[in-house]
């Protein structure tokens, strides 16, 4: 065989360090049962090719995990927007399309949200981990790999909270410093606890059924609340690691510190929300979004936080209508790590230097949690379709998919960054359009006429 992108070279013989011993091992090793090692294990059983699923939790614990479920959401319990007109919403029909483990679930435990996709984290954790579990064709075995398996086809999928142990093993295998960023998590508040007579409830521009709690600012409230929000003292972090943030994800307190308007035109904007109480607008704006199927918590939309727990407590409740908020989980810092996917990877997600290693999710760069599903996609279907000896495939870049492992595998390495899928990442659509609405349309219809033609792989 061929090595390279033209196609994937298998090893025939079991290598003498395999995971399995003596046993006879399934065609495919995955290592982290996230939304992308998730999924890529679903990918491969549909194809009728077993696997071996690995995860550490819950006998070892990560920073930001409460359980051992697979696919734990530990930032936003969000898939973010629905509409095609919406990159990440023409990532999830195309990955409804094709048949996703992942959406299927965040589709079935799906909580009001707008024009988003939320899910009950819980119940969305617990039902694709009893799919996965129930399936004949995967093993789940409940411990950690400390190395890079050197079984006949192995995905990666450790995640951004990937162990010291294997983030050395990762380092040796690349040859290269791995790169990193931190995100942070933002806190959840009781509903009883939130003051109804001080916060409306609305969609932006009134899309959906007010799914959305708003606390509104005046111009002294906000002044107070940024002021105390930049002179909050951080938690401390290890002096070895170098503070970088995504853009996408970055913490309130930081975002606040570049002035004293920025998150008014940032994660406080209050554009598209009149109060129905006065028919009037804010100076500010902060949302808050049901985070489960009761409706008995919400989250504090974009306050991803790196702020000490007792601060975030003083601070948050200088914003209107949570005066007297019960925090039932307060924003953490943990570190994501990715590793230089341009120099490493092929747009199979495989390794150029060993065919047979496939990566997944947030660990190959992309942001979000669809892309590290999608990722997880698109390395299950060419690792199933490796074993049986079928031709990888490719996914036009004219897709969602394509786009964003089209940037993955393609970006500077100098400047790599991770990537949420947005539609500057598509070749022009060739036609002319009145606007940017009409643009998003045509790339939209073209993207699924290209995933409907191979639906069946």
């Amino acid at each position: 065989m061929k090595k390279g992108p033209d196609r994937i070279k298998c090893s025939i013989e079991k290598p003498a360090n395999s995971l399995f011993g003596s046993k006879q091992p399934p065609a495919i090793t995955i290592v982290g049962a996230g939304l992308a090692g998730s999924e890529a294990a679903w990918q491969a059983v549909k194809r009728g090719v077993k696997v071996r699923l690995f995860e550490m939790r819950p006998k070892k614990p990560t920073p930001a995990h409460r359980s051992g479920d697979f696919a734990e959401l530990v930032c936003s319990n969000s898939f973010r927007s629905t509409a095609l007109e919406n990159a990440v919403g023409l990532l999830k029909e195309e990955m409804r399309r094709l048949g996703s483990l992942i959406i299927s679930c965040a589709d079935e435990t799906k909580v009001p949200a707008g024009g988003a996709l939320a899910v009950d984290r819980t119940l969305f954790a617990r039902s694709v981990t009893e799919k996965l579990a129930g399936h004949p064709l995967v093993e789940i075995v409940r411990r950690e790999v400390n190395d890079i398996p050197d079984d006949d086809m192995v995905i990666l999928a450790t995640g951004p909270l990937t162990a010291d142990a294997m983030l050395e093993a990762v380092r040796r295998f690349t040859g290269n410093e791995y790169l990193y960023f931190y995100d942070a998590v933002a806190p959840i508040v009781t509903a009883e606890s939130i003051n109804m007579e001080r916060v409306f409830r609305y969609s932006r521009y009134g899309k959906g059924n007010g799914a959305y709690l708003n606390c509104p600012f005046t111009r002294d409230e906000y002044d107070l609340f940024w002021e105390a929000l930049v002179k909050a003292d951080k938690a401390p972090k290890k002096e070895f690691e170098r503070e970088m943030h995504f853009e996408g994800c970055m913490p309130v307190e930081t975002l606040a510190a570049r002035g004293r308007d920025t998150l008014r035109y940032g994660p406080l904007k209050p554009v598209g929300l009149t109060n129905p109480r006065t028919g009037k607008g804010s100076y500010a704006i902060v949302q808050l979004r049901q985070e489960n199927n009761e409706g008995s918590l919400f989250n504090l939309v974009g306050f991803q936080t790196s702020l000490r727990w007792s601060e975030q407590q003083r601070v948050f409740r200088l914003i209107p209508g949570l005066e007297n908020a019960e925090f039932v989980r307060y924003g953490v810092m943990h570190r994501n790590t990715y590793i230089n996917s341009p120099v490493l990877l092929q747009p199979t997600y495989q390794s150029k230097s060993r065919p047979n290693l496939f990566f997944a999710g947030q660990i190959t760069g992309v942001e979000g949690y669809v892309e590290s599903a999608s990722s997880g996609l698109v390395a299950g279907i060419n690792a199933a379709r490796a074993v049986q000896g079928k031709e990888p495939v490719i996914f036009p870049a004219g897709t969602a998919h394509g786009a964003l492992v089209h940037y993955i595998t393609t970006a500077d390495p100098a400047h790599f960054q991770p990537m949420n899928i947005n539609f500057g990442l598509f070749p022009p659509p060739g036609v002319k359009f009145r606007d940017r609405m009409e643009r998003c349309r045509i790339i939209s219809d073209s993207a699924l006429k290209l995933i409907d033609s191979i639906a069946d792989l």
